[in-house]
């Protein structure tokens, strides 16, 4: 996937467009490397068991679109359908806007030098809810309101578990924030998100944190809806804690991201098999040191991104599993260094290092899904159910929308 321009925004955000290739690739061993690949199967059969569980559930799916970053990935999510979704910056807002979506949680604290683009996003027609866990916020989405005339959607963060930002549920200042929030017709909700839960490492650690997350979240409403505002949404989730809960009474929406790709951090926590992770970076065998044990490839950290997430877990990954063009792992083999543009692959366990001549293609599968995909402009998509001879056969090229 070319980049053929890119252009930054007035904020700095990188928006990404692409061309077809020249000759557009056939299999995973055309195009140049690196780059991602994602298996659809995989994808579909992860959209489809969260949202079989967000209705045995009885809560609204609001998927988190900050890891694909991807229209041709939102249109998987609500059975075709433009539904509402998550974001982590307006770039990426506004981006799905354009596709389409109009139902849109910015899920991130808003500063106010960002109304402007808030409220022409809401002069669009688009329901863009913002988030906030201040007086100061609040006045100042109360203010932008006002002179606009135009209500603007606001959540209060609520601290679950002392992962981030929020207010804790009993925060003496919760009504006030509200009240402010309220008379001037922008009081939406209250939102948490229980993000301690990617350290949760059993079933009933993860079942716990489901447990902090929505009873957070209700009793802030609570506590709101008894100093007489309306709480029209109790939002909550991560993909740890989506996966785990069994009661969501009082919830009214559920929200995930990571599940539609999922990575080796969930799979180190127990949330999704090895043979669930839907995203994997082909990379290129470019040279070896015997002398050292390494087979060196050319993608390094800015193909795999620099998280290492999986080194806090009792089964460190490294930078990633490595896996033949099939997606069939090597026994063994982990990329366990990374400099800017090279990879290093190594053996552990014993295992014994593989012969893989130079002009090998290789399937890194990475730690973090979203921090892996934000290091490409899209991905190569094949189907991993079907044959491959000689190698996986590229369906679709799936373009990201929005950048950082």
């Amino acid at each position: 996937m070319t980049a053929a321009d890119r252009r930054l925004p007035e904020d700095g955000h990188q928006l990404l467009t692409t061309t077809p290739p020249t000759a557009p690739a056939r299999t995973l061993a055309d195009p140049d490397t690196p780059f991602a690949v994602v298996d659809a199967h995989r994808v579909r059969r992860n959209i489809e068991r969260l949202a079989r569980r967000a209705d045995r559930l009885g809560v609204t799916l609001r998927p988190h679109v900050k890891t694909a970053k991807s229209l041709d990935v939102a249109a998987l999510l609500h059975d075709g359908t433009r539904g509402p979704v998550t974001v982590s910056t307006l770039a990426e807002a506004e981006a799905f806007a354009d596709g389409g979506h109009t139902d849109i949680t910015y899920a991130v604290g808003v500063d106010p030098h960002k109304l402007p683009r808030v409220l022409a996003l809401l002069r669009r027609g688009v329901t863009l809810r913002v988030l906030l866990d201040s007086a100061a916020q609040a006045a100042s989405v109360a203010e932008a309101a006002r002179e606009a005339g135009i209500a603007v959607p606001a959540q209060i963060e609520i601290d679950c578990d002392g992962h981030r930002g929020g207010l804790r549920p009993d925060a003496p200042e919760l009504v006030g924030i509200g009240r402010v929030l309220h008379e001037a017709g922008c009081l939406d909700g209250v939102l948490t998100h229980a993000g301690e839960s990617y350290f949760a490492h059993t079933a009933e650690e993860r079942r716990r944190a489901a447990e902090r997350e929505r009873d957070a979240a209700v009793t802030a409403a609570g506590r709101l809806r008894a100093a007489g505002l309306p709480v029209p949404v109790v939002s909550v989730g991560s993909t740890p804690t989506a996966h785990a809960a069994e009661d969501l009474t009082g919830v009214t929406e559920l929200r995930a991201g990571n599940y539609v790709f999922f990575d080796l951090v969930m799979a180190g926590l127990g949330v999704c098999d090895l043979d669930d992770l839907a995203l994997s970076v082909v990379v290129t065998v470019i040279g070896h040191r015997p002398e050292f044990g390494w087979i060196l490839t050319d993608g390094g950290w800015m193909a795999m991104s620099r998280d290492r997430g999986t080194s806090a877990q009792p089964q460190d990954q490294g930078y990633g599993l490595v896996a033949d063009l099939d997606g069939r792992l090597v026994p063994g083999l982990v990329m366990t260094a990374a400099s800017q543009e090279h990879g290093t692959l190594t053996a552990r366990d014993g295992a014994r290092l593989p012969d893989l001549p130079i002009g090998t293609r290789l399937r890194v599968l990475p730690n973090h899904a979203c921090a892996t995909a934000a290091q490409h402009h899209g991905y190569h998509v094949v189907d991993g159910t079907r044959p491959a001879r000689p190698a996986p056969a590229v369906q679709a090229v799936w373009n990201r929308v929005a950048g950082w």
